[in-house]
């Protein structure tokens, strides 16, 4: 994450947060971001430096003719500095900022196949047990784990793959 990306992401949650719009800005932010990862296209055309910022920030309000005034004013302020490839981290970085400010706590349970509906609940209600924060969890998949799962909340991990224990096993194996 570029410093400059957390720059910009901490002025707009100012500026949002004193217009009381921090949580309309939020959902600006997430879907933005999310149409940037799940398009390449999108995300090639933001990143392109020789696309005209003014086209970018055309293109956007366009695709997204809803957005709040101060996610517009954002869009020209990279357009004045130049800087609208960094729009994807801004997001991001926006997104964390406004989860710390609202007292939710992101936690990321990696599988090796989709976690079910109700297997999440559970993870959120043992998780509750833990913390006086709300939990917000992201499943990411990666088969490579082969089973159990990884858990990461902020900086904390817990690794109960399969993939780990076998590593283990091939550490205690080869001293």
């Amino acid at each position: 994450m570029s410093r400059a990306a957390i720059r910009y992401a901490k002025a707009i949650i100012d500026i949002a947060t004193e217009s009381n719009n921090a949580s309309a800005v939020n959902n600006d932010m997430k879907t933005i971001g999310t149409a940037i990862k799940e398009n390449g296209e999108l995300h090639e055309f933001l990143s392109n430096p020789i696309v005209n910022g003014l086209i970018k920030m055309n293109a956007l309000t366009e695709i997204f003719p809803s957005l709040q005034a101060e996610t517009k004013g954002l869009f020209q302020l990279l357009v004045a500095n130049k800087r609208f490839e960094i729009l994807s981290a801004i997001t991001s970085q926006f997104n964390t900022l406004f989860d710390i400010a609202s007292g939710i706590e992101q936690a990321v349970v990696t599988t090796a196949v989709p976690l079910t509906a109700e297997l999440e609940v559970l993870v959120k209600n043992k998780l509750k047990e833990f913390s006086s924060n709300t939990i917000s969890i992201t499943n990411v998949v990666d088969a490579s784990i082969i089973g159990g799962f990884i858990l990461r909340i902020g900086d904390k991990q817990y690794n109960a793959s399969v993939a780990n224990k076998l590593q283990q096993l091939k550490r205690e194996f080869t001293y």
